[in-house]
């Protein structure tokens, strides 16, 4: 009678043919996988685990990231905009500015041809290869490096394997100097600003980086969507072995316990099995995130070429720019812009001094960790009646925004006449929220956007689409929607690690450091496994 119930006992812990059959599938896939996704596993942890060391704990230094505004002095603008153009016989342009270097002062002038023309403001005298001169005193500058030789000096007119696209500004001149870090310094004329900066060591970094975690070496063989691909496969098998190792070693746990009580695994197997448990999280995170990630990277980039640049005659240009209404000892640069059929100088002036402002705070998402230019006060005048018009920056950047949802540049970029009457569906939307950015944030626009300062405007769109517009440059600095901010935390989050931040960055890319370390370590006992079977 006492053996019955022991047959019922032991008879439940058996398990069907089926379950087994099951678990053999389940643990021969979780090796064959394993071993599938082990070179790109390593690839990706290896080049991972370099990113945070090179972009933080070993980060470049450049002694001078920004080029300070300073005022104009106007006894300098002997002549102005139109008398100089008219000299020099350009009877039409597309925008012009100020700068200055080498001791004098130009009008630095776009014409119709996308060229950035250089004039004397004494004497309308064109600076021949002006463009390149005032790169070159830009990166000397940026670098306070006087006495280097340059070696090389390139005009980029798209990104390449060393220029991401991360880095935003286009067209750029990359200045190569001969000194031992071989410093290349990029910058963008057209907005005085350092794009970036790479001595030899981090241009090592970005070939491995790019090579091994970007895959761009499938670009080299075929094209930028059989690379997405690539990357989706690999990244969904690494996370189903992640699955498959969860299922193996913690649902059927008590298989696995009871099996080693009988003949205990040692060495590999045992640490295989107990770090790979804890370390899977990590895994999934990690490869789905990068594989979310890589789903944005179909469409080309093409923010460098949303610019609202239309073309100007000088002759309609009336009020001179040196006889501006306005406190010329704070001004520090004047442009020109279209909106609502008149012209526009818009004029960049330094707060006064009754004006508080807070100083710029350290940006620790910064790539550098420096601080901002001091915030200014923007001010229109119109060309025709010499007379400051209050708010206009928030208007020009509606009309961008409106412009730029219609999906600009185009062909009517040209014509002013034509763009003012553009009307989009945008402008049937509420405007939930408008705000002027002087500081990157990783939550709303963080630094990898590049441009300062912007405005800010969010629509009542089913989309929540929100724009970011540079005025000063009448560009489109970024557009985000719904989806681009789900993708947007997933990334930073579950791949940057954005949840540590609460510790600093330093222990946030530690702990990044440390999980993709012990992914990697995890990856290759199970290669061991393997081997010695």
């Amino acid at each position: 009678m006492n053996n019955t119930p022991k047959e019922g006992k032991s008879s439940k812990k058996k398990d069907s043919k089926f379950v087994k059959k099951i678990k053999q599938k389940i643990y021969a896939w979780h090796r064959i996988i394993g071993i599938i996704t082990i070179i790109p596993v390593i690839f990706w942890t290896l080049s991972g685990l370099m990113h945070p060391f090179m972009a933080h704990f070993f980060k470049p230094t450049i002694e001078n990231e920004f080029l300070a505004a300073k005022p104009i002095d106007k006894s300098q603008l002997t002549l102005s905009i139109q008398e100089v153009l008219q000299k020099n016989k350009i009877a039409e342009f597309k925008n012009f500015r100020i700068v200055s270097f080498d001791n004098s002062t130009y009008y630095q002038v776009k014409t119709t041809k996308d060229e950035l023309i250089y004039f004397n403001t004494s004497d309308a005298k064109k600076l021949e290869n002006g463009d390149q001169k005032y790169a070159h005193w830009l990166s000397r500058y940026f670098l306070d490096d006087q006495k280097s030789t340059i070696f090389k000096t390139e005009i980029l007119t798209e990104f390449t394997s060393q220029y991401k696209y991360v880095n935003r500004y286009l067209p750029v001149y990359k200045t190569t100097f001969n000194r031992p870090d071989a410093m290349e310094v990029y910058v963008e004329t057209a907005s005085s600003k350092l794009a970036t900066f790479n001595p030899k060591s981090r241009q090592a970094f970005i070939w491995f980086f790019d090579t091994f975690h970007n895959w761009a070496f499938i670009d080299w063989i075929s094209n930028n969507s059989i690379r997405i691909v690539v990357m989706i496969l690999f990244l969904s098998i690494i996370f189903f072995s992640a699955i498959s190792g969860i299922v193996i070693y913690g649902l059927f746990w008590k298989q696995f316990r009871k099996t080693d009580s009988l003949n205990p695994k040692k060495g590999v197997r045992k640490y295989h099995r107990q770090i790979g448990i804890w370390v899977s999280l990590f895994t999934l995170t990690f490869a789905f995130s990068g594989a979310y990630h890589a789903t944005t990277k179909w469409e080309p980039y093409t923010l460098d070429k949303m610019a609202f640049e239309p073309v100007f005659e000088t002759k309609d240009i009336q009020t001179p720019n040196n006889a501006l209404a306005l406190d010329w000892n704070r001004l520090e640069n004047t442009s020109i812009i279209a909106l609502n059929d008149s012209i526009y100088y818009r004029c960049q002036l330094a707060l006064a001094k009754n004006k508080k402002y807070n100083k710029p705070k350290k940006d620790s998402k910064s790539k550098w960790g420096k601080k901002e230019n001091p915030k200014s006060e923007i001010l229109y005048v119109n060309a025709a009646t010499n007379k400051v018009v209050p708010n206009l920056d928030m208007e020009y950047a509606k009309f961008l925004a409106y412009y730029f949802s219609d999906g600009g540049p185009k062909a009517a970029c040209c014509e002013m006449d034509d763009v003012t009457t553009e009307k989009t569906s945008l402008e049937e939307a509420k405007l939930l929220e408008t705000k002027v950015l002087t500081e990157f944030n990783s939550r709303e626009y963080g630094f990898v956007n590049k441009r300062l300062p912007v405005i800010k405007l969010a629509f009542d769109t089913p989309e929540k689409t929100t724009y970011f517009i540079e005025t000063a440059t009448s560009r489109l600095a970024s557009v985000t929607e719904k989806s681009d901010i789900i993708e947007g935390y997933s990334f930073a989050i579950f791949h940057k690690f954005l949840f540590m931040d609460w510790a600093g960055k330093n222990i946030r890319d530690l702990t990044m450091v440390l999980a993709a370390l012990i992914v990697l370590v995890v990856s290759l006992l199970g290669l061991i496994l393997f081997l010695k079977k």
